[in-house]
């Protein structure tokens, strides 16, 4: 499983220009050292689903 495996479904993972996976979410910093620690989950994880957005815009 990759460090990423749960962000890849996120709706607030992303990628910059050169392709670099990062979270859009304004971490403050204890925030990202209990998550590097994996002493917590993200509470920001928000399930998203392309196909689900396109069945509403048709």
């Amino acid at each position: 499983m990759t460090e990423y495996a749960q962000c890849e479904s996120c709706a607030y993972f992303s990628e910059d220009d050169s392709g670099d996976p990062f979270c859009t979410v304004d971490f403050d910093m204890d925030e990202l050292f209990s998550l590097y620690g994996g002493k917590t989950t993200c509470p920001y994880y928000r399930f998203y689903d392309e196909y689900k957005m396109v069945q509403k815009q048709n």
